[in-house]
């Protein structure tokens, strides 16, 4: 008899358990300042053909979490560039995003930092996306970032993940 009420006692408790770790990852907000198409604000930004895929992108929900997709001239929506888990999208978290990003065919580092650029009028919300080999992509670190630019919000993203 109480080989019987422990089993039952576990099938229980198991989808309990279960519930509870999948609620704790929860979707990717509604709403952040992190989501809408961004363009690089540069004057006159050059690509090279790998970084072409970075010159529009797309922040948007994708399912739990929140990817950057890119967007050709055109208008066109492209590939998956980078992929972070939903909660980081909080607007109350860090101004900062680490994760991997798509470069070519090879996987990086991503790093995104957020920050109102208080030289606009009116303060407007901007990005820099760092991609290489490391996180730490200051001017003397070891770790140049194979790709960075600054990106300025151009309107709601319109490109879903694929």
């Amino acid at each position: 008899m109480s080989r019987l009420f422990h089993l039952a006692a576990l099938l229980s408790i198991a989808p309990l358990a279960l519930a509870a770790s999948v609620a704790t990852a929860g979707p990717a907000p509604a709403s952040s300042l992190y989501y809408g198409r961004w363009a690089v604000s540069e004057d006159r930004p050059v690509f090279t053909a790998r970084g072409r895929e970075y010159k529009t992108i797309d922040l948007a929900p994708c399912g739990k979490d929140f990817c950057g997709v890119s967007v050709a001239d055109n208008g066109r929506c492209g590939p998956v560039l980078f992929r972070f888990l939903g909660h980081r999208a909080l607007d109350s978290n860090q101004d900062y995003l680490r994760g991997h990003g798509k470069w070519g065919a090879a996987k990086k580092n991503v790093v995104i930092y957020a920050y109102d650029d208080t030289d606009a009028t009116p303060v407007k919300r901007s990005i820099e996306l760092y991609l290489g080999e490391g996180y730490d992509f200051g001017e003397r670190s070891g770790s140049m970032p194979k790709f960075h630019a600054g990106y300025a919000r151009t309107g709601k993203a319109l490109c879903k993940a694929r």
